[in-house]
């Protein structure tokens, strides 16, 4: 429950992977973030230390992230930080930082980007944004209109139609 969420800007320091695990794709990368701070007594900008953050991105993100990102570019990352703390073959206790991205996008500070939407958000669905689009456009209690292009109104009258159609005469 006590997790903890970060965002970060860095640069990218290696193209983005992708591995199978289970059913599953995952994007990996790695990003390095140094902070810069002024200094008074030099009159200059100097740079701090640099840390690196793994950077994993499941599923449809982490296709996009293979398909948009390459290595040096600028980048902002959000998600979920885990430290991992293990032993090296040489005995020495190694941190590192992991991020589990909710959100990455080029770092808009630094210079441009173009963005495509892929149709049914990359799952292979059918696009039906258009569609809600214009049911939203009705407002509440307006028609609806179906995949078909009918309108629910339509289909009642079509309803009432066949069952009138369908009553002996009098």
């Amino acid at each position: 429950m006590n997790e903890t969420y970060v965002t970060l800007t860095g640069w990218l320091g290696s193209d983005v992977t992708e591995r199978i695990v289970g059913s599953a794709s995952v994007a990996t990368f790695r990003v390095a973030s140094t902070p810069r701070r002024y200094n008074r007594r030099d009159n200059a900008w100097t740079d701090g230390e640099t840390t690196w953050y793994t950077v994993n991105a499941w599923r449809t993100l982490g296709r996009n992230c293979l398909d948009s990102l390459r290595q040096g570019d600028p980048v902002t990352v959000h998600g979920k930080l885990t430290a991992q703390v293990w032993t090296d073959p040489a005995g020495v206790k190694v941190q590192s930082f992991v991020v589990e991205a909710v959100a990455v996008g080029h770092d808009l500070s630094r210079g441009v980007s173009e963005f495509t939407k892929r149709l049914g958000g990359g799952t292979g669905e059918a696009d039906d944004s258009a569609l809600r689009e214009a049911n939203a456009g009705y407002g509440v209690g307006g028609p609806q209109i179906s995949s078909a292009g009918e309108t629910l109104d339509d289909m009642v009258e079509d309803d009432k139609g066949a069952s009138a159609s369908a009553e002996p005469a009098a």
